[in-house]
């Protein structure tokens, strides 16, 4: 018998620890008052602080939504700016709750960093920025270039696949931090800059001539940027998926941060399940009946946190191209909130 009952309690350890995971990370940003949050260390309309401290960026309005969401406070964030290498050590350790700063979706990482990826915020691919006086108007007329890298990103292999793949040569010059490999390229130690395309934008910014550099029209690689949360918190797990999920629902619905109060009134029974006046899919999640209405309120939509950050509104002036919503040509796409 008792080696039944020992045989029971091994066979269910799992399930319990799994139980026992269940609402740790929200009880305890509860009781911490804050959310922490991961970001870069300065990536101008992903996750960028200003003289005075306050950050704002794609990856930040997605923080404060989550804050949002619990608190009905978007300010209730602190924001830890991390390096490539750093970032998910971080996270692995509880240093920060959600890692959301520009992190590409590989298997690699979905499977060996003790985290998952809980969606897409952005839709990127790795580009190559140059000198407009080198008069290069492809990747393909990079042979034999000397190429700056951040160290701790998937760039380094993309990098070594293209230029593999095209029997081009190359010479690698890589470097810790993201400021340090743009300084590094803008006083000539390399010919080219390479990163994710939203990054190459952003970086350009920095320069202090940036009209005098040019993106070239090459992308050679898939990178699905979004936030990360720890293995083992399934309720983690679906409160930051579905705060993403929510803001991207909000714009197919219409529903901005201007008139979120008045469409919450609507008799449409999606609209009634979204704002929770029909059924409790809210506490499903642990939050209140009313957690969409408090994100899009917070950051609006997904559609006005694009436009803002990086798109038209921004500096950096992106088009919407694949991060268009799925029944606009782009690949944004939320499961139905239902």
């Amino acid at each position: 018998m008792k080696r039944v009952t020992l045989a029971l309690t091994l066979a269910l350890a799992p399930v319990l620890a799994s139980v026992g995971a269940q609402a740790e990370t929200l009880k305890t940003v509860k009781d911490r008052g804050m959310l922490a949050c991961g970001v870069s260390q300065g990536l101008p309309g992903f996750s960028s602080p200003d003289d005075k401290g306050n950050w704002t960026g794609l990856d930040v309005d997605v923080c404060r939504a989550i804050a949002a969401a619990i608190f009905n406070d978007p300010t209730k964030v602190k924001f830890v700016p991390l390096s490539a290498k750093d970032r998910f050590t971080a996270l692995q350790s509880g240093e920060v709750d959600v890692l959301s700063r520009n992190t590409t979706w590989t298997l690699s990482r979905d499977t060996s960093l003790g985290a998952n990826f809980a969606g897409v915020t952005y839709y990127d691919g790795q580009g190559f920025m140059v000198k407009k006086a080198l008069k290069v108007n492809s990747a393909l007329e990079l042979n034999s270039a000397s190429v700056c890298v951040q160290t701790g990103t998937t760039t380094e292999q993309n990098l070594a696949d293209y230029f593999k793949a095209n029997k081009m040569k190359y010479e690698v010059i890589a470097f810790a931090g993201a400021d340090e490999t743009v300084k590094a390229y803008e006083s000539g130690r390399c010919d080219v800059f390479t990163t994710d395309v939203s990054g190459l934008y952003a970086e350009r910014l920095k320069l202090s001539n940036p009209a005098d550099h040019v993106v070239l029209p090459e992308v050679i690689s898939k990178e699905p940027l979004g936030p990360m949360v720890r293995h083992g918190d399934d309720q983690w797990f679906d409160i930051v998926k579905w705060t993403l999920f929510g803001l991207i629902t909000a714009e197919e619905l219409g529903v901005t941060q201007a008139n979120a109060d008045e469409m919450a009134k609507s008799d449409k029974p999606e609209f009634k399940r979204a704002f929770g006046t029909d059924g409790n899919l809210g506490e499903q999640l642990g939050l209140t009946k009313d957690w969409f209405s408090r994100i899009v309120k917070a950051v609006g939509n997904y559609g006005e946190m694009y436009d803002r950050n990086v798109g038209a509104g921004s500096k950096l002036q992106i088009a919407r191209g694949l991060n268009q919503l799925w029944n606009k040509g782009g690949l944004q796409y939320a499961p139905p909130i239902r």
